[in-house]
């Protein structure tokens, strides 16, 4: 049969070697359509579909960002098994299924009496008042006492006197517990709160406290102090978590006083000794019922990293009401279903009618945030944003500096702030309204981290934040100043822009 294909028109040794290649070739496909029909191949391919589909239907039913959506279907379809089980490991939110399971297990007591002292004060920010009731699990609290600290100087002994004084708890959570002066001294004071019969928890971030070696988290367990590392695994099967920090810093004695803000405990924010590499940074004693909202923000924390469910009067005592300062947390992560902290900045923003002001380490704004700082300069409104120059991150710096253009462009005055590097996390809306924490305004903050921030409806302290953050502008950046950016520069910036959601 395959000799009929032979030209006889040929010589007779072409015909030979011509006859050998075509019963080579029929040997293939028929070897081939024997292994295509086989039942493990066509198992296989079945498995391959099954695979694709499957993971399909999941992204689509759970990715809400478009982009990661269709790259994850993308390399689903093209690496079934691959793609498939990259999904499965690094794809899945497990943090927010594990921390459902929990939350009705650390949910605040119902015995402490918090929704008496429920409030919304009157004015232009009611409409925020209003969104935040309805996203998060914390009411707006009146009865506070807030004081803004600064510096590391002024927070640090306050801090510190709290936990000396402290009778019946003290909860304490922080990205960076470094074992260093400063950390020695809070070391010290845990420790006799625990010897004098104080109900200590202490949670400390599995990388940023250390990951190989936590020299801090290793002397507070020596001196007989309860502590955890928040997500810490050698394990490669949870290595998935690795992105996913605490990143919040709370601190309350007693569940009475609470401190918080964007300061870790290391000597670096000791700004005025003679060191390296000094940070400035701001923290924030809030006294009253909102403690208890940030004793429940750490319970919760603790509760996920240990299984171990704080509750009852030493932890959560009934409120006092020392002021007058209506005062929220609001606490964001991977745990919860939204942005909490992005959507409060968001609206904050849409209702400003005079002067928004910013202050943050890293800048790297979606294009949500991006368009609503324009409107609101298009709208009338003073907007300010202050950025270090440069930061301890310089690739973030390269990415922020791409996104900085259009908004001198549109209006939007950004300043490069005074040395050294400020690490605060700042926000003030007309003078009347402020949002201070540990969020950054950067996807990774945003999105991937454990964060808290405070909401304070309170002229006073958003006078003091603000002429905080007015009195660090150093130099505006000017349109005039971004066109002498050489080309190398502005395509520097644009590379690391395409990094921002990893940075």
């Amino acid at each position: 049969m395959l000799a009929a294909l032979v030209p006889d028109s040929l010589p007779p040794h072409l015909q030979k070697r011509l006859l050998g290649a075509l019963r080579k070739v029929d040997g293939a496909l028929v070897a081939r359509f024997k292994r295509a029909t086989s039942p493990l191949h066509i198992t296989l391919e079945v498995a391959r579909l099954g695979c694709a589909v499957g993971a399909t239907f999941h992204i689509l039913l759970t990715k809400r960002n478009t982009a990661a959506a269709m790259g994850w279907i993308g390399a689903c379809w093209m690496r079934p098994f691959s793609g498939t089980l990259l999904y499965l490991t690094f794809g899945i939110n497990r943090v927010q299924r594990k921390a459902q399971r929990l939350m009705n297990r650390c949910a605040l007591p119902a015995s402490v009496p918090l929704q008496s002292l429920a409030c919304n004060p009157p004015g232009p920010l009611q409409p925020l008042v209003r969104m935040l009731d309805l996203i998060t699990d914390n009411k707006l609290l009146r009865g506070n006492s807030v004081q803004p600290y600064f510096s590391g100087e002024a927070a640090y002994p306050a801090m510190l006197e709290a936990i000396n004084s402290a009778k019946t708890s003290i909860v304490l959570g922080v990205y960076i517990f470094a074992d260093d002066k400063v950390g020695k001294q809070f070391i010290k004071a845990l420790a006799a709160a625990v010897r004098r019969g104080v109900a200590v928890r202490v949670l400390v971030d599995g990388i940023g406290s250390g990951y190989f070696r936590s020299p801090a988290y290793d002397a507070l367990r020596k001196a007989g102090v309860p502590a955890a590392r928040f997500m810490h695994s050698f394990w490669p099967w949870q290595m998935t978590f690795i992105n996913l920090r605490l990143h919040r810093k709370i601190l309350v004695v007693d569940g009475r006083v609470g401190f918080t803000g964007g300061m870790n405990i290391t000597v670096h924010n000791l700004v005025h000794l003679k060191q390296p590499y000094p940070i400035a940074d701001t923290a924030f004693r809030i006294e009253g019922p909102t403690a208890l909202q940030l004793t429940d923000t750490f319970a919760r924390d603790w509760a996920f990293t240990t299984g171990e469910v704080l509750d009852g009067p030493t932890f959560f005592p009934n409120p006092e009401t020392p002021g007058t300062i209506p005062t929220r947390i609001v606490a964001s992560g991977p745990d919860r279903d939204m942005e909490r902290i992005e959507y409060t900045m968001l609206q904050a923003v849409i209702l400003a009618k005079k002067h928004v002001c910013f202050m943050t380490p890293y800048f790297i704004p979606d294009s949500r945030l991006a368009t609503e700082l324009g409107l609101a300069v298009l709208r009338g409104v003073q907007v300010d944003l202050i950025v270090p120059h440069p930061s301890n991150h310089p690739f973030v710096d390269h990415a922020r500096d791409f996104y900085l253009r259009p908004l001198v462009k549109v209006g939007v005055n950004i300043w490069y702030g005074t040395q050294p590097f400020n690490h605060s996390k700042l926000m003030t809306v007309d003078g009347e309204w402020a949002l201070v924490g540990s969020a950054n305004m950067d996807p990774r903050s945003l999105r991937l981290n454990f964060e808290a921030d405070a909401a304070i409806h309170d002229q006073a302290v958003t006078r003091k934040v603000l002429d905080y953050m007015l009195a660090q502008r150093e130099e505006q950046l000017t349109m005039a100043m971004i066109r002498r950016w050489p080309l190398w520069k502005r395509l520097r910036n644009s590379i690391c822009r395409l990094l921002s959601p990893y940075l």
